[in-house]
């Protein structure tokens, strides 16, 4: 596993680093070595921010804490983590069992986002990933472990750009285009 560690608002000594990739490298037993993992130490105020992002396998894990503690952030952090790996690989396994070893071949699409600001509204920021050909349930999955409200992927059923979202009931919808 390759894990890069940078601060922000704060200097990050040898200690930190040693510690964020000592226990970071503990999920790596889950990953193969092509996994990268990204550190974020940051200080706001009296708060020690600690932001994980993994990419592995075309998933993004994401974790983030926050305490009065940096050493703790990162406890925080990891234990956040395991708890998804652990939810990613049951949801897997169960998936697997229900459809049979079923290959699902990735099909990468850049995506562009071009958007023109009205006077009272402003882009502030852009985002490009690549797309993955996943079903509905996987799309959920990786929602979840982002902890975002929404997810763009490719419809392995339907071969089209599809969004699946959080409703307010606590309940999932999903957008299709005609």
């Amino acid at each position: 596993m390759k894990i890069s560690v940078r601060g922000k608002n704060i200097e990050v000594t040898p200690a930190l680093v040693d510690y964020a990739e000592k226990k970071i490298s503990k999920l790596d037993k889950h990953f193969d070595k092509s996994t990268d993992a990204q550190v974020v130490l940051s200080v706001i105020r009296d708060e020690h921010i600690v932001e994980v992002t993994m990419y592995f396998n075309g998933l993004i894990l994401r974790g983030e804490e926050s305490t009065s503690d940096m050493y703790a952030s990162i406890d925080m952090v990891l234990d956040k983590l395991e708890r998804q790996v652990k939810k990613y690989k049951t949801r897997m396994n169960k998936s697997l069992r229900q459809r049979g070893l079923r290959v699902i071949s990735e099909k990468h699409a850049a995506t562009e986002a071009e958007a023109r600001a009205e006077e009272e509204h402003r882009l502030v920021k852009t985002k490009r990933f690549p797309l993955k050909l996943m079903n509905v349930e996987e799309a959920i999955l990786q929602m979840d472990l982002l902890g975002h409200n929404f997810f763009v992927f490719v419809n392995d059923e339907s071969n089209s750009i599809s969004v699946v979202y959080r409703r307010k009931d606590g309940h999932y919808g999903l957008i299709e285009p005609e």
